[in-house]
């Protein structure tokens, strides 16, 4: 029984490990998708300063306003499917976080079983063993 707690133990170390590495997976696909969705707004931000106006201005200067929104758009839609991505990370992520601890939790559930069968069994074997009933006699 002490060689199945010990190996209960080491499991229950290594579910611990693993738990907290999918945490922390979690944590940077988020800070990644936070730091996409900051740059996608940066770069919409950028776009929109850059929008034609109703001023005269020279052609050249138009040409190169065209130009730039023309990349900017493209970086936009790289941005996006950046997004897209880091969310598609944080759902493995989450999913690799959740399975992880409930694999944590079916290794603490089978160390309270065995516990409780070692409790049992203790129970048992006390009540099978013969009594020891002592007379005391008192100094008369």
């Amino acid at each position: 029984m002490a060689r199945k707690a010990k190996q209960l133990d080491r499991l229950l170390r290594v579910r611990t490990l693993q738990l907290g590495m999918s945490r922390a997976d979690e944590a940077r696909a988020l800070d990644k998708m936070a730091s996409e969705v900051a740059l996608a707004g940066r770069i919409a931000t950028l776009a929109d300063s850059v929008a034609p106006s109703q001023e005269a201005g020279s052609g050249f200067s138009l040409v190169a306003a065209a130009h730039f929104r023309s990349r900017l758009h493209q970086s936009a839609q790289m941005a996006e499917m950046r997004v897209r991505e880091a969310e598609a990370i944080v759902e493995r992520a989450a999913e690799a976080a959740r399975e992880a601890k409930r694999d944590q939790s079916a290794v603490e559930k089978l160390m309270a079983r065995a516990d409780a069968d070692a409790a049992l069994k203790a129970i048992r074997a006390l009540e099978a063993a013969p009594s020891v009933r002592k007379i005391r006699h008192d100094p008369c």
